[in-house]
């Protein structure tokens, strides 16, 4: 399996053993590589080397974006996608790629709630569907899990709906993105580029000048003593709270759940700013706000891609010991 984001792929195989078990994780940047074939032979050859009895005829790939045909698209790789020439240049019999969000909300129902942190304070009464699953990352993927078992799952594009304003700051910084752009959706301010954007904007806003071109050192001066990052990442956290109880009215999700690579690098900011308070303000009179999440977990990705090859298409790794990959 593979699971592969605008900014890392990340590759492993399992068995067809009950739970899912990913084994020999590999983590490769999309960037450093020619193509997506190329990361797959890469690992490929590693497992082979590694176990000279297991061989891959199959698999599936979590990706951001969507197919058209044979053709991904996608506006946030570093390369262009063919699921037939990646599959002939990776030496693979057969190759199937689905949404990387697709993925993730099929592997919510086997999270263990351990693994589970509350976002909103209170009891947990287990999966529950449909399940909303949100992650700010490269881009802003979203999806339904529609059943407690992770095989019907509705895709979204809600990172590229409207960005709705609701604060004064907000609206000043909708203001000048929307100059630079005649559509302004969620991702160009609720993900880990949207985070720049949002951190220049805001800059202008103030009559400041932006110090910082990355997330990681903006986030990392965002817990110190500047001012202007720490806003950034408030106003971040909140528009996002906001957001995540929109898209729950709007598709009458009983819970939420918040992954992605951004997630983790802001969690202090997540728990202790906006970010509850105005996802809890969207259910007024006798709504009660489901449950939200942020899921510590780092391969969803790839148990979404093993779950749906074993409810799908098993992909199956010979001759030695019958293993999915």
């Amino acid at each position: 399996m593979a699971d592969v984001g605008g900014t890392h792929a990340r590759l492993g195989w399992c068995t067809e053993g009950d739970p899912i078990d990913v084994r020999d994780m590999a983590m490769y940047r999309c960037a450093e590589h020619a193509s997506l074939a190329a990361i797959l032979e890469d690992y490929l050859l590693r497992l082979h080397s590694t176990r000279p009895g297991l061989r891959v005829a199959s698999g599936v790939v979590a990706i951001a974006g969507f197919l058209d045909g044979d053709r991904l698209v996608n506006a946030n790789l570093p390369w262009k996608v063919s699921v037939r020439r990646t599959a002939q240049e990776a030496r693979l019999a057969s190759l199937e790629v689905i949404n990387d969000f697709e993925a993730v909300a099929r592997a919510i129902p086997g999270v263990q709630r351990s693994a589970l942190v509350a976002l909103l304070a209170q009891d947990d009464p287990g999966m529950q569907s449909p399940a909303l699953v949100l992650g700010p990352g490269t881009g802003l993927g979203a999806a339904l899990c529609l059943d407690a078992r992770g095989r019907e799952v509705l895709l979204s594009e809600a990172g590229h709906a409207a960005l709705a304003a609701h604060t004064a700051v907000e609206l000043d910084v909708l203001q000048r993105l929307s100059r630079r752009w005649s559509h302004v959706d969620n991702e160009r301010v609720l993900s880990g580029n949207g985070l720049m954007h949002l951190y220049d904007a805001l800059a202008d806003v103030r009559g400041a000048v932006p110090r910082w071109k990355q997330v990681a050192p903006l986030v990392e001066a965002a817990r110190g003593d500047d001012a202007l990052a720490r806003e950034t990442l408030e106003v971040f956290c909140g528009w996002l709270g906001s957001l995540i109880g929109d898209l729950v009215l709007t598709v009458g999700a009983r819970q939420a759940y918040l992954a992605g690579g951004v997630t983790r690098h802001i969690a202090p900011f997540l728990h202790q700013g906006d970010f509850a308070r105005r996802y809890a303000e969207k259910f007024t009179g006798a709504r009660t706000p489901p449950p939200l999440w942020r899921i510590d977990h780092g391969q969803l990705g790839l148990v979404g891609a093993a779950m749906h090859a074993r409810t799908h298409r098993p992909a199956r790794a010979e001759p030695a010991h019958e293993e999915q990959a």
